[in-house]
């Protein structure tokens, strides 16, 4: 009876709470997806104020992050007319005076302030003017009550501006959460079991909810977070790790007993090089999977150029060598044609049949491919998203490679995952590294393989940023590089100008380009995403004939061309790039013996992010590194597509913060998990009731990565 009266109590319509109504609960869902009153209680506050001291107005300095002053206020004026006008006041106590400030929202406060009263003023200082300001502060009649709620740490709350407009500023939502903790109090059930609460001496679920909220001091802060982010974190891994479990459990899949003909053949006769240790490492991995009798799930992560595409090859050969077919899915035309040539060229000879499967295939060669492919004739397909369509059906399929698996939707992938009634082996490769925190957290369920070296005698790029005002410098230094017999890619952002945003238009770069090389000394190619494919292909194919001496393009490049002659990158505008794309495209180059550089061009005034990305490629090739970096910048919603996969939903913990938390929670769900691996023993019972609580909505997709 008490758990029904909880799910009643908590899934109480946000209407319903003093102080909401209507229309405050129509915004609040629009704007911060708070439907009833467990959603207020689980959104968290961002950060705390310390409000347990008072300043005098002597005490204040600039560098001061805010103030709270016990004063009068008087000398209230308007200023200016219409648009310009302000609001200023003076702030006096016995040790001084200071002017307090109001650019919009002051009519309602102009009759407000009363002579004689007492009031707390709370915002940030600033020194202008020759004295001492603050603009829009906080601004209380001194009370009790007033005084009481105003000590210690207040939390702040994240807003938006449609909120704030209805008096729902962080202030306001915290008025609303006074309001619900009387009446949820004995509403707020443990979500986690005594056997993990006592020795961890974690806080109850209640007391946590309070002093996450209202924390009594520092210390109580510290707990309460500190719990909610360890459970926000051993839930989600222990979903993804139970799972796995049940993957490899029930999962069967098919086992290759034989490296064959086909396989030695390649790694002795047509290899021209050496295989790095880490791609003997991870084909061994892969190896071991296959033989294993389960289904391989593996997510395979290489920087730029570490060779994944030979492994790739030889994993494929594996499951041809035991009567297989295989597949390669890759997000673009571009990418798998290139796919297409390179594996070609490296099976020639072996009578292995490669098809390839795109939207410009044409009806007739896709007829005969596919006739091919169910009758077992075609040994190997590629393609995009064409391959998932119904009628393209294996004889049997053995083993999927999908390329830059981040791209395709999980639905995508699952239609091509269940084209064999035993699924098929599968290995996701990525080129832009995932950070650890990150890869524990979306693909926590997955075996994971690292290629961490590059082929030996790759010469590192040499990575310049550059501003615009030395742009003749720089068309100075590709000068220099043609004609060295170099070629050189120049990537813009955007295909068309836009009014709102400050970039090169790829066209007025273009024409740029063709006036500074202008012909028959020099050719230059132009490649966009609009162009018809054939177009695209014609340019393209002049630039890696040698034809042409420089490519114009938009991002297009990104993946899917390897010219070794290109050993120079200029990437315009590169402050609008994020530094995973940046890195994607610096790849592009570095394919040859020959020295290579990227030239990162930026107009000058730049904000600190943008800085800071710039330095961090200028100073690394590292992939990882970059990861991290891009992680801390740019959080882990936006990358790699996790905000609309639902994984990351996080409501608290932060990854680039809390790995330490995260290790030790996914420690602990395994620990469980080992002990009680369908959590079915009643001592669980809390644990099981929150999982399906949690997830009971979310279709799981990660076995089918």
């Amino acid at each position: 009876m008490r758990d029904e009266k909880n799910k009643h109590f908590l899934d109480t319509p946000i209407e319903y709470l003093k102080g909401v109504g209507p229309k405050r609960a129509e915004l609040l869902r629009a704007e911060l997806d708070i439907g009833c009153f467990g959603d207020l209680l689980m959104f968290y506050p961002f950060r705390y104020i310390d409000r347990s001291r008072f300043y005098t107005i002597r005490e204040v300095q600039n560098d001061m992050p805010y103030v709270q002053i016990r004063g009068r206020i008087s000398d209230v004026c308007l200023h200016g007319k219409y648009r310009t006008t302000r609001m200023t006041a003076t702030l006096s106590d016995h040790t001084g005076k200071m002017e307090l400030v109001w650019f919009r929202g002051f009519k309602w406060l102009k009759d407000q302030f009363k002579p004689g009263v007492e009031y707390i003023v709370f915002g940030k200082p600033v020194f202008f003017g020759n004295r001492y300001n603050i603009a829009h502060p906080e601004v209380e009649a001194v009370s009790q009550e007033v005084i009481s709620q105003s000590a210690g740490l207040q939390p702040v709350y994240n807003s938006t501006e449609k909120l704030k407009s209805k008096g729902l500023d962080s202030r306001g939502i915290a008025k609303l959460l006074r309001t619900l903790f009387p009446r949820a109090k004995g509403h707020i059930h443990e979500t986690l079991p005594a056997h993990i609460l006592e020795p961890l001496k974690l806080l109850p679920r209640e007391e946590t909810m309070l002093h996450v909220h209202f924390p009594a001091d520092a210390m109580m802060m510290k707990k309460a977070r500190a719990r909610l982010k360890f459970e926000e974190l051993f839930y989600l891994q222990l979903n993804l790790l139970r799972h796995r479990l049940l993957r490899i459990e029930k999962t069967s899949g098919h086992i290759f007993p034989a490296i064959g003909d086909l396989f030695n053949g390649f790694y002795h006769d047509r290899l021209s090089f050496e295989l790095t240790a880490a791609q003997k490492r991870v084909l061994k991995e892969i190896r071991n999977d296959t033989l294993s009798g389960k289904q391989m799930n593996r997510l395979l992560q290489g920087d730029v150029g570490s060779g994944k595409t030979v492994v790739a090859v030889m994993s494929m050969l594996m499951a041809i060598d035991n009567g297989f077919q295989a597949s390669l899915m890759a997000p673009t035309e571009i990418l798998a044609f290139q796919h297409f040539e390179s594996v070609s060229n490296m099976l020639n000879g072996l009578g292995i049949s490669v098809g390839l499967l795109t939207g410009s295939t044409r009806p007739a060669e896709r007829r005969k491919m596919l006739e091919d492919l169910e009758e077992g004739h075609l040994h190997i397909l590629i393609g995009t998203h064409a391959l998932i369509e119904d009628v393209v059906q294996f004889n049997r399929l053995g083993m999927v490679v999908i390329d830059e698996q981040h791209r395709f939707g999980v639905a995508q992938r699952a239609r091509l995952w269940s084209k064999s009634t035993v699924p098929p082996h599968v290995l996701v490769m990525t080129a832009t590294p995932i950070p650890r925190t990150l890869a524990m957290t979306l693909y926590g369920d997955l075996d994971v393989s690292v290629i961490d070296e590059l082929p030996p005698g790759r010469k590192p790029i040499k990575t310049f940023h550059q501003f615009d005002r030395h742009r003749l410098k720089v068309f100075g230094f590709m000068r220099k590089q043609i004609k060295e017999g170099r070629q050189i890619y120049v990537v813009y952002p955007l295909i068309q100008e836009s009014e709102k945003l400050d970039l090169k238009d790829l066209t007025d770069g273009y024409e740029s380009i063709c006036r500074e090389f202008p012909l028959p000394e020099y050719a230059v190619s132009i490649v966009h995403g609009k162009m018809k494919p054939a177009d695209k292909d014609f340019e393209m194919q002049r630039f890696v004939k040698g034809q042409t001496q420089i490519m114009v393009a938009t991002t297009v490049i990104e993946v899917g061309i390897d010219v070794p002659n290109a050993s120079v990158m200029v990437i315009e505008s590169a402050e609008r790039f994020g530094l995973s794309q940046l890195h994607q495209l610096r790849g592009r180059v570095g394919r040859g013996a020959d020295q290579s550089y990227c030239i990162l061009m930026s107009k000058d005034d730049l904000s600190a992010d943008a800085r800071k990305r710039m330095e961090v490629m200028a100073s690394t090739n590292d992939g990882f590194r970059i990861a991290e970096t891009d992680l801390q910048l740019r959080g882990p919603g936006d990358i790699q597509g996790t905000q609309q996969s639902g994984i990351l939903d996080l409501k608290i913990a932060d990854l680039t913060q809390d790995e330490r938390i995260l290790k030790f929670a996914r420690e602990q769900a395994k620990s469980l998990l080992g002990d009680d691996p369908g959590i079915e023993k009643q001592e669980n019972k809390v644990i099981r009731k929150q999982l399906h609580t949690l997830y009971r909505d979310r279709l799981f997709w990660s076995r089918i990565s």
